[in-house]
C-alpha cells in the first residue's frame, strides 16, 4: 500500500538517505504543469523515506514493499527557474508553466530541418529559453507496460534552432506560439513514431473485449527468441542484398564525368518509371557559366522513390535511404566547374517503380538565400526534365521478415505512453491516421478507446484532446507507382475522407476535444506537407477554446442543421463564411449514388442548387485530396469534409 504525505514548508532540509531513482522525464530544464497538483514518483529501497521539495513546498513519502513511491506537490503558479530536490538529488532550472503531449505518427515527427526552407528567417531567430523540448525515445513492448521510457537525446532543451533542428516542427511552432501568446513557460513532450497505426497506442484492457484477435497478434510476438531471430535474419538479408547489388553494379564507372552516356536511353522524369528491382542510373549534363563556377550551391532533387545516392562530377554529395525526405544536397565551393558538369543519381529500389515525384523543385540554387523555398531563391539554374538512363543491376526481391513491433496493437502504449503518467500535462495533441486509411471503418471506435484509456491513465476524464485531421493528399501516390497528377473532381469512395469523418465525429461528440482541420495545408504528392507552422497555429486555436476557455475564438465552420424544400438543400452553419460559388458538394438519393452539385453561400447558409434527385444525403470534400473544396470561415479556416443523412 502506497503512503503519501505532503507538507508545505518555507525551507526544505533534506536528510541524506539511500539514493532514489526518478523517471527519465525528471531532468534539468524540465517544465512542470501550473495550476494542478504536481506528481513526483520513482523507486527506492522498500521502506525508504523520500523527501521532495520544489519552490518552498515539501512532500514526504515512504517507498512501499515494491520500492515504489509518489508524492503530489500542491498546485503552483507559473514561474521559475526553481530547483527540485529529491533526497540528495538536485534537478536544476525547473520551470512551472504549461505542458503538452504530442503523439501520433510521422507528421508529428517531421522536423524543423525538413520545414526550414519554408520559414528560414523565423527559425534562424529561434531563441526561447522558456520553451523546453523533450523527445521520447522509440521503444516497444509486447510483454505489458513498462515503468519508464528509454534515455533520450533531447532532454528538456530550450527552443533554439540547433536544439529544434531534429525536433518536431509542429511541437516547436506550437511551443513558440503559446509562449508568445500566454507569456508562461511551455513544455513540449513529443512521443510519436512514423507509420504506426492507432492500435499500437491503445491499452490491452481497452481492446480485449471488442478486438480479441488484435491481442492474439501481439501474443504471437511474445516469444523473444522468435523476434530476435527474425530481426537478425532480416538484417542479414538486407546486408546480403546490398552486397550483391554493389558487386553487380558498375558504380565507379557510372559516377565519372567521363562516363560515356551518349547511347543511354533518354527519359523524361515526368513520364518515366523503372519497375525493376535493384538499381538504375540517371545522368544529366548541366552547363555552368563563369558567374556560377566554383560557387557553393544547393541541389534540389524534389522527392525520389525510393533510395538514392547522388553524385556531382564524381563526388558524392548526398544520399537518402527512403522515399519521403526532400533531397536537398549542399554543393561545396570549388566542385562546380565552368562548362560541363554531370549529376548522376543511383536509384536503389526493392519494390515499386523508381521515379521522381512531380510538382517538386528540381534545380541548382545559388546565393545566400539558397536555403529558402518560400520564396524560392532568386539565383537558380533549373534542371532539365530529360535524363540519360541506364540499368545498373537487376536483382531478385530482397527476402524480409521485419517484425515491425511498433505496428502491433498495444506495443507503444505499453512502452512509451504508459510510463509518462502521471506526469501532469495541460492537454494532448493526437496527429495520426494515415496508416489506418486502408481500413477506416473501425477508426472512430479505436479513437474513442484511445482517448478513454489515456484519460483513465491520467485519472482525468476531462483531459483536453486536439485531434488533428488528416491533411489533403492523393493517397494513390502511396502505391510506389507514379501517376498523372489531376484534381479529383468526380464522386469517389475515399478511405482518407472516411477516416477524416471518424475524426470529425469523435471530436464533435466529445465535450473535451476539438478538431484541427488541415484539408488545405496538405500536398497532393507528399504525405508529409511542410506547412507545419500553420498546423501548429490551428492546434493552438483549439487549445485557446479547450484549455484557456476563450469562447470568442472561432474554429472551422460546422453544419448545425440541414433543411430541404423540394429538391433544394440548405445547410446552416455555426458562423458566417466567405460568400460566393462553392465546390466539392455532392448529394445522393435513395440509391446512395452521389452526384456533384453546385452550391452558393450567403451569411451562414449554404444552398445546394437544383439537385436532379430527391436528396437523401449530402457530403462535402469527400476526396483523398479535396483541393477543389473552398468553404472557408471569415478568418480563412477551412470547413471539414463531412457526410450527413437527410431525414425523409
Amino acid at each position: 500500500m502506497k503512503k503519501f504525505l505532503w507538507v508545505a514548508a518555507v525551507v526544505c532540509f533534506l536528510p541524506v538517505n539511500a539514493k532514489v531513482t526518478l523517471p527519465q522525464l525528471f531532468q534539468d530544464g524540465m517544465v512542470v504543469q501550473r495550476g494542478k497538483p504536481i506528481p513526483v514518483w520513482g523507486k527506492a529501497d522498500a521502506g525508504e523515506t523520500v523527501t521532495v521539495c520544489l519552490n518552498k513546498k515539501k512532500a514526504v513519502a515512504t517507498a512501499d514493499s515494491d520500492g515504489r513511491w509518489r508524492v503530489d506537490l500542491p498546485a503552483m503558479k507559473a514561474g521559475g527557474p526553481f530547483e527540485l530536490t529529491v533526497n540528495e538529488q538536485r534537478i536544476k532550472d525547473v520551470m512551472v508553466g504549461d505542458v503538452w503531449l504530442l503523439s501520433g505518427q510521422s507528421n508529428i515527427d517531421v522536423t524543423i530541418e525538413r520545414v526550414y526552407p519554408n520559414y528560414t528567417d523565423e527559425i534562424d531567430q529561434f531563441s526561447f529559453d522558456k520553451v523546453r523540448l523533450f523527445r521520447v525515445q522509440n521503444e516497444t513492448s509486447t510483454h505489458g507496460v513498462k515503468d519508464d521510457i528509454r534515455p533520450t537525446g533531447i532532454n528538456w532543451k530550450p527552443l533554439t534552432k540547433q536544439n529544434a533542428w531534429l525536433f518536431s516542427a509542429v511541437g516547436s511552432f506550437l511551443g513558440k506560439r503559446l509562449f508568445e501568446e500566454k507569456g508562461v513557460p511551455q513544455g513540449i513532450i513529443v512521443n510519436s513514431w512514423g507509420g504506426t497505426p492507432i492500435e499500437a497506442w491503445i491499452s490491452a484492457d481497452s481492446l480485449k473485449k471488442d478486438y480479441p484477435m488484435l491481442l492474439k497478434r501481439v501474443e504471437f510476438f511474445q516469444n523473444d527468441n522468435y523476434v530476435r531471430a527474425q530481426m537478425q535474419a532480416n538484417g542479414e538479408a538486407g546486408r546480403r542484398w546490398n552486397e550483391m547489388l554493389d558487386q553487380a553494379d558498375n558504380v565507379q564507372q557510372f559516377i565519372l564525368p567521363s562516363c560515356q552516356d551518349a547511347d543511354w536511353q533518354t527519359v523524361d522524369q515526368n513520364d518515366w518509371s523503372w519497375r525493376g528491382v535493384g538499381s538504375v542510373w540517371l545522368r544529366q549534363h548541366v552547363h555552368i557559366d563563369k558567374q556560377h563556377a566554383g560557387k557553393a550551391a544547393r541541389l534540389l532533387l524534389g522527392t525520389l522513390y525510393d533510395q538514392d545516392v547522388t553524385y556531382l562530377n564524381g563526388k558524392r554529395v548526398g544520399s537518402t535511404g527512403y522515399q519521403y525526405p526532400p533531397r536537398r544536397y549542399d554543393i561545396p565551393e570549388g566542385l562546380l566547374q565552368e562548362g560541363d558538369n554531370v549529376i548522376a543519381i543511383r536509384f536503389i529500389n526493392k519494390g515499386g517503380a523508381a521515379h521522381f515525384i512531380p510538382e517538386k523543385p528540381y534545380m541548382l540554387c545559388f546565393g545566400d538565400d539558397r536555403f529558402s523555398q518560400n520564396p524560392m531563391p532568386k539565383d537558380v539554374i533549373p534542371l532539365s526534365p530529360k535524363w540519360k538512363c541506364h540499368v545498373g543491376a537487376e536483382m531478385p526481391s530482397c527476402p524480409g521478415g521485419d517484425v515491425s513491433l511498433q505496428n502491433l496493437p498495444t506495443t507503444l502504449y505499453n512502452a512509451v505512453l504508459h510510463p509518462l503518467a502521471p506526469y501532469a500535462i495541460s492537454g494532448i495533441v493526437w496527429y495520426q491516421g494515415e496508416s489506418n486509411t486502408g481500413n477506416a471503418a473501425p477508426y472512430a471506435d479505436y479513437l474513442k478507446k484511445l482517448m478513454g484509456c489515456w484519460r483513465d491513465l491520467w485519472q482525468d476524464q476531462q483531459m483536453p484532446f486536439v485531434i488533428v485531421q488528416l491533411a489533403n493528399y492523393d493517397g494513390r501516390q502511396q502505391t510506389g507507382f507514379p501517376r498523372p497528377i489531376t484534381p479529383q473532381t468526380e464522386p469517389m469512395n475515399s478511405g482518407w475522407a472516411q477516416l477524416r469523418e471518424a475524426q470529425r465525429n469523435v471530436a464533435k461528440a466529445d465535450p473535451y476535444a476539438e478538431l484541427a482541420v488541415l484539408n488545405d495545408l496538405g500536398e497532393t504528392v507528399d504525405i508529409h506537407p511542410l506547412r507545419k507552422k500553420e498546423a501548429a497555429e490551428r492546434i493552438a486555436l483549439c487549445f485557446d477554446r479547450l484549455v484557456y476557455k476563450n469562447k470568442k475564438v472561432k474554429l472551422s465552420p460546422e453544419v448545425v442543421s440541414v433543411s430541404v424544400t423540394g429538391n433544394h438543400v440548405q445547410l446552416t452553419l455555426d458562423q458566417p463564411i466567405q460568400e460566393g460559388e462553392l465546390r466539392s458538394f455532392e448529394v445522393a438519393g435513395d440509391d446512395k449514388v452521389f452526384h456533384n452539385v453546385d452550391a452558393i453561400s450567403k451569411g451562414n447558409v449554404i444552398t445546394l442548387l437544383n439537385p436532379a434527385i430527391t436528396p437523401r444525403s449530402v457530403r462535402y470534400a469527400w476526396k483523398d485530396d479535396p483541393i477543389m473544396a473552398n468553404v472557408r470561415s471569415l478568418t480563412g479556416l477551412p470547413m471539414s469534409s463531412f457526410e450527413l443523412a437527410i431525414d425523409k
